[in-house]
């Protein structure tokens, strides 16, 4: 067998369509595309095209970000509200309720906003540093429940356990008093004598006879 007895099965190779070449092709005069409308003129449609509604590419978002699925939603409760609780009140979740300014099951926040004129004592889920200082320059009290460790407080909690442990595990080391006597000190350097220069000085020292 030759290179030129190689033949393509049969059926795996047609010849193209030829259209536009007039009515005695055999495809018509108007090149089997039909009388006008959408798919008679150019390409017909583009990919993507959806019959003019709003394409999908168009209707996807495509700012970065992501929802965050572990946010806490806090009813927020500002200073100036707590202001009509009578002084030693203790203030919690189900105190706010009661008076209206949270809903039942939700967790509380109070920020520092407005002027506190009241000695409270304050229980609730999260405060700011600036409601905080407000309570405690009244002389009342803050306790936040379930408060969350900031990344920064335990690592500098780590490495202080870290160096501590380090401290301890280390061995005492004791240095020479300051004036201290040459013998007690250490010798530093070894001097180191060739044994050629040792027999030459041997040969040189004249023996007793």
């Amino acid at each position: 067998m030759k290179l030129h007895d190689l033949k393509a099965p049969e059926g795996s190779r047609r010849k193209p369509k030829r259209v536009g070449r007039g009515t005695g092709s055999g495809h018509g005069k108007t090149a089997t595309r039909g009388t006008k409308g959408q798919n008679a003129r150019g390409q017909g449609f583009r990919v993507g095209f959806e019959g003019g509604q709003m394409p999908l590419a168009q209707r996807l978002p495509k700012l970065g970000g992501f929802k965050n699925p572990f946010k806490i939603e806090y009813a927020v409760v500002n200073l100036s509200k707590l202001s009509r609780f009578k002084d030693g009140t203790s203030i919690d979740a189900q105190l706010l309720v009661e008076a209206g300014l949270v809903d039942a099951g939700q967790k509380v926040k109070v920020l520092g906003a407005g002027k506190l004129r009241r000695r409270l004592e304050v229980t609730v889920d999260a405060m700011s540093d600036s409601a905080r200082t407000a309570i405690e320059a009244r002389g009342g009290s803050v306790t936040v429940l379930n408060s969350p460790i900031k990344r920064a407080d335990a690592r500098r909690t780590r490495a202080a356990a870290k160096a501590a442990a380090a401290a301890a595990a280390a061995p005492a080391t004791s240095r020479p008093a300051v004036g201290a006597a040459e013998d007690d000190r250490p010798a530093t350097r070894a001097i180191a004598v060739d044994d050629d220069d040792q027999k030459d000085a041997e040969e040189a020292t004249p023996t007793a006879e």
